[in-house]
């Protein structure tokens, strides 16, 4: 148990906090979490590190908020599900719930604006009424003054026409009239007259002006007309409705609560505006009083509210049914200057009764009902449109993950090497033929996969056969006490066609000592026709074929000799084994026997032989079919090979003849395949000329100089392209 516990302490201990941005986050949490409690201590601690953990706080923020955008990148958004989710959210929900809330946004706009609009227009119905009141009492009171005779008299007590207030409502008009600016009263009802008449309103434009206006501090409805007596005096009347709870509630009859602010401080400037107006206003000798009564003015300022509100809330008939408030401004005139200004309104109403407001007519009834089941069929359609939406969206993700999901499991499986994984295919569409493309191409691979391994396996015994084929050609440079030979051949493929072959004959000498001298030596050239492994393997048949004639010698010589003869031993024999091979045109003969009976129809071979005897220095060759074989003289003549007869393997009987010469000092012999003068570019073939002009330049140097000096310019003009053909070049040179 304590080994244990010792283990798990060590394993904590090993276990480092996480670094860069996450530990940054890691150590601002556990000081963040210190200052939380340090916080707590009493006095000026407890302050400094309420501080402090703000602003490790903020920078836990600043750390945190990146961290956690990795942190979601990394983990969330790596699923290819989780990014169509986010994809459809931005793409499908996203602009659905814009739009639903900038139509509840316009809904709740129009609703607030439709309120404000329905209290105005009752205000306004309001003040069209009592200016048609008034323009009727000003044309009474014309009539009654320009019936006075004579014009001008003192002005008595006018009686208003009975009926001309509101029936209707429980409103009460104040109304008020003056000639010239001077008090005119009306009847013996003394009126209050809360209203004066303003310099600005002496003399209408048009003689008229109705509207809202704040006087003192208060607000009131007015109307004021005008009219020219008969004696040329200004007649004007003034009727004035207090904005007031009361006319409140009228106005937000139905709609819910109502309220006008009215700012302190135009009121203030309203009274100054009226002290400045209170001066003579000349008219029929006599002046105008102040508008309105100090002492009045004074105390109406003092008891006025900054607002004025009437109606009251209604319960909502469902959860949708929430309160509207909206705020907006009407056209306001102060009264005592003639300045426009405006002054807010509020409104609190719910949807329902603006509802009933605007579908509160004579066809309320059906047409109402039809338009809200209307509305409620066609949101209940979108709903179900954007469910099936959400339904199909969903469907198509998981369609479009599983396929990819499948696909990423398979490419899991075919890298542990489960070739043959396939993926299980139901669907049609384009994402089905991916998995059946991914199915034909895992075939594909596996397929290619064995074809590689036994290409390999075919490489590997290329290998083997190159190897082979390799050393079946002799050492590339053999010299004799007369004459040096030099041999290379280059395959165009992995293994050649081509060979070539040295042959050297010995004899035994008995001076005291036994040795072994050179008599003589056969040089084979041939071409194989086509290239590759068949060309190979019939190259390989024609140098064992070849090399198996250089010893029929001795088998004419046991069929000659005695029982002696059989019980001789092979080295007193050794000097007569190159009797036959001393006679190329009859190997040929023998050779193209041996191929047309052994090989198909279409295979046949080239080639040159040539026996060179040591001590005459006497070349004799014959040429079956092969490009004939130079030889540079010392004085730069040029002999041609070209003695014998046609292929060996393609016709059987044939006869070769035979040619020879002898070779002097400095003399070269040259014989090479095609694969040296057949190569072509844009100047043509390589030819024999340049073969031989190289040849002469470097004759005077060692063999294998003037092979590799032949190789450098075949390279350079065959350039960048694939070498055609096998080459293969003889040399041999007297000393």
């Amino acid at each position: 148990m304590q080994q244990a516990n010792e283990s798990r302490t060590l394993g904590w201990l090993k276990h480092r906090p996480p670094a860069g941005l996450a530990g940054a986050a890691f150590w601002l949490a556990l000081l963040f979490c210190l200052l939380l409690v340090l916080r707590l201590l009493p006095g000026a601690f407890g302050i400094f590190f309420g501080v402090v953990q703000i602003f490790v706080g903020v920078a836990l923020v600043v750390v945190a908020v990146p961290l956690a955008w990795r942190l979601v990148r990394r983990r969330m958004l790596w699923s290819l599900r989780n990014k169509l989710v986010l994809t459809y959210l931005l793409i499908g929900l996203a602009p659905v719930i814009l739009f639903v809330t900038l139509v509840l946004v316009s809904a709740y706009v129009a609703a607030g604006q439709f309120a404000i609009h329905l209290a105005d227009s009752r205000m306004q119905v309001e003040l069209n009424q009592m200016s048609a009141e008034n323009a009727h009492r000003t044309e009474h009171v014309a009539r009654s003054l320009n019936s006075r005779q004579p014009p001008g008299t003192p002005a008595q007590a006018i009686e208003l026409t009975p009926g001309l207030d509101m029936p209707r409502t429980k409103l009460h008009y104040e109304t008020s009239a003056y000639v010239n600016g001077v008090p005119l009263a009306l009847g013996t009802v003394q009126r209050k007259t809360p209203l004066g008449l303003p310099a600005w309103a002496t003399d209408l434009q048009g003689g008229e002006f109705q509207g809202l206006v704040l006087d003192g501090g208060d607000l009131y409805l007015a109307a004021v007309h005008q009219q020219r007596l008969n004696d040329r005096r200004m007649l004007t009347l003034v009727s004035s409705l207090p904005i007031d709870s009361a006319f409140m509630r009228i106005v937000a009859d139905g709609l819910g609560h109502a309220q006008l602010f009215v700012d302190e401080r135009l009121g203030s400037q309203t009274a100054d505006a009226d002290k400045r107006a209170a001066k003579p206003v000349s008219g029929a000798g006599s002046t105008a009083p102040p508008s309105t009564p100090a002492g009045a003015r004074d105390a109406s300022r003092k008891t006025h509210e900054s607002s004025v509100g009437g109606g009251g809330e209604l319960q909502g008939v469902n959860v949708a049914d929430i309160q509207v408030h909206f705020i907006s401004t009407m056209a306001m005139t102060d009264w005592a200057t003639g300045e426009h200004d405006s002054i807010p309104i509020k409104m609190d109403s719910r949807p329902s009764l603006l509802y009933r407001q605007l579908f509160g007519g004579s066809l309320g009834g059906i047409v109402t009902s039809a338009y809200r089941i209307g509305l409620i069929v066609l949101c209940i359609v979108f709903t179900l449109i954007e469910l099936l939406a959400l339904v199909m969206a969903i469907r198509l993700s998981r369609t479009i993950t599983a396929s990819v999901t499948d696909l990423y499991d398979a490419t899991q499986r075919i890298d542990k090497g489960e070739l043959d994984h396939r993926i299980g295919v139901q669907r049609t569409d384009q994402l089905a033929e991916l998995s059946r493309s991914f199915n034909t191409m895992t075939g594909s691979l596996q397929r290619l996969l064995e074809e590689q391994k036994e290409k390999e396996r075919l490489q590997n015994e290329i290998s083997i056969a190159q190897e082979v084929q390799a050393n079946l050609f002799p050492n590339q440079t053999c010299s004799l006490e007369a004459l040096e030979l030099h041999g290379v051949c280059r395959p165009a493929r992995s293994v050649s066609g081509d060979y070539y072959d040295f042959l050297v004959f010995h004899e035994e000498a008995h001076n005291g000592n036994a040795s072994r001298r050179e008599t003589g030596v056969g040089i084979a050239l041939g071409d194989i026709s086509g290239k590759g492994i068949s060309a190979a393997l019939l190259m390989a048949t024609l140098h064992s074929a070849v090399r198996a004639y250089r010893f029929a010698s001795e088998e004419l010589v046991y069929s000659e000799s005695t029982i002696a003869g059989l019980m001789a031993s092979r080295d007193e024999r050794g000097g007569d084994c190159d009797e036959l091979f001393q006679s190329p045109g009859r190997i040929l003969s023998l050779l193209n026997r041996h191929l047309y009976r052994s090989t198909q129809p279409e295979k046949y071979a080239t080639l040159f032989l040539a026996h060179y005897d040591v001590a005459s220095a006497m070349l004799t060759y014959s040429n079956a079919g092969q490009l004939p074989p130079l030889v540079l003289g010392r004085d730069g003549t040029i002999r041609r090979l070209d003695q014998g007869g046609t292929v060996v393997g393609l016709m059987d009987g044939m006869q070769y003849d035979e040619d020879r010469f002898q070779m002097h000092p400095g003399d070269i012999m040259v014989a090479y395949s095609d694969g040296v003068t057949e190569p072509e570019n844009d100047f043509g073939e390589f030819g024999e000329e340049r073969l031989m002009e190289v040849v002469s330049r470097y004759r005077d140097q060692p063999l294998h100089v003037i092979s590799s000096q032949v190789m450098q310019a075949l390279d350079a003009w065959i350039g960048a392209d694939e070498q055609p053909d096998d080459i293969t070049l003889v040399l041999a040179r007297q000393i």
